[in-house]
């Protein structure tokens, strides 16, 4: 048989010449508008150019302004810290009769404190704010107010010296601080664009959210300037007056750790009521879970039960089944043995119905029963902390007029 050919496709000499025309335009709209983005590039990149130049004499000069406020606040700074020194070079330390009084306030601060500290080892719901907490911190309120007062009343110079050392420390701190960032912007303000030690960092483009305000920044050193020009001058300002100080901060001490106490016993007789009522319905949810159980018992045994006549029921229909040819008959004894089955299943749903409900109350129960316990071993653990750790201990407190 012979091979078909199929001729190529053919096309018209019009064909021919509007594809020609058609690339022709095409290439001549690409030329355009390759010489279109080459101009626009060449302007962008002239434009670019300009604006980050100009960017970076004003980041530049800003550098300057930054660098000459931070050498003006140092000095600042470092004149105030010469007066101070000098200050504090002239300062004689001593103390007066109050030195006891003060020492005599450290073993009802220590008791007080240790009282709170043994209270957080209270677990569970007792751990609770209540009043003896609220006396406790007023205790030691108490006494760090009368330390305080006693303090206040001890030797200008001493006393003095310690304000002045605090305020050494934060302008030595803050010049420190001024120092730190005088190197880094100096170092900043000396980075060109071939400088070697530059990098790509994108990250860093940001404003850190702990920074600071230029007016914090400034309040930071005023403040800190002020408050040693004001110790300063207080060092020789000073007075120290004890007169019905000592009486006053030894009845005030008295009376708070009497209402302490009060709070103490208080509480560890609310703690013995609530302890001895969670007992009593501890035995009786104990009881209650005894019957529970001898009811589940029972109701298993009943279910049970129901096993023999179910089989004896069921074999019955089984057997009825093969009864030959008219004897397969839907007779009244044959209804009765459906309407039996269907009963029996039935009662060993309510049956089983009511065992669940049972294990479900049991459960309840036991958990009770383990939340009673819990309970009561947290309310015996509070009592051991009051009466035993923390009475014991407050019995050797011993205010006296000082």
């Amino acid at each position: 048989m012979a091979r078909l050919i199929t001729a190529p496709t053919r096309f018209t000499h019009e064909d021919w010449t509007r594809s020609n025309l058609t690339k022709y335009a095409n290439a001549d709209v690409e030329r355009q508008q390759a010489e279109r983005l080459i101009k626009e590039s060449d302007r962008l990149k002239d434009e670019t150019a300009k604006k980050t130049e100009k960017t970076q004499r004003d980041v530049n000069k800003k550098l300057e302004q930054r660098l000459a406020d931070i050498r003006y606040w140092k000095k600042e700074l470092d004149d105030k810290l010469d007066g101070l020194v000098k200050e504090i070079e002239n300062l004689v330390a001593f103390k007066q009769r109050v030195d006891k009084a003060l020492q005599a306030t450290e073993e009802p601060l220590h008791i007080a404190r240790m009282c709170l500290a043994n209270r957080e080892k209270r677990v569970g719901i007792d751990l609770v704010h209540d009043d003896v907490q609220k006396e406790l911190l007023k205790e030691i309120e108490t006494i760090e107010g009368v330390q305080s007062l006693l303090k206040r009343t001890l030797e200008q110079a001493t006393e003095q010296l310690r304000l002045n050392r605090k305020a050494k420390y934060q302008l030595e701190k803050d010049l420190k601080d001024k120092f730190g960032a005088q190197t880094i912007d100096e170092y900043c303000e000396n980075l060109r664009n071939n400088s070697q030690q530059i990098h790509f960092n994108d990250s860093v483009a940001v404003i850190e959210p702990n920074s600071v305000a230029p007016e914090q920044w400034v309040d930071f050193s005023n403040d800190n300037i002020n408050y040693a020009e004001r110790e300063r001058m207080n060092s020789v300002d000073l007075r120290s007056s004890i007169d019905g100080l000592l009486q006053q901060t030894s009845n005030d001490m008295l009376k708070q750790v009497d209402n302490t106490n009060v709070a103490f016993a208080n509480r560890i007789w609310e703690c013995k009521d609530a302890k001895g009522k969670l007992e009593d319905n501890l035995n009786k949810v104990i009881s209650q879970i005894k019957e529970q159980e001898e009811n589940i018992a029972t109701l298993e045994m009943a279910i049970k039960a129901k096993e023999a006549p179910m089989k004896v029921a069921q074999t019955r229909l089984e057997t009825r089944q093969h009864r030959p040819n008219v004897e397969l008959c839907r007779d009244a004894a044959q209804y009765k043995l459906i309407e039996e089955v269907h009963e029996i299943s039935d009662s060993v749903a309510q049956l089983q119905a009511r065992l669940r409900d049972a294990n479900s109350s049991l459960k309840g129960l036991v958990r009770n029963q383990l939340e009673l316990e819990e309970d009561i071993a947290i309310k015996a653990n509070t009592l051991f902390i009051d009466e035993v750790e923390c009475m014991g201990m407050r019995k050797s407190i011993n205010i006296q007029t000082f």
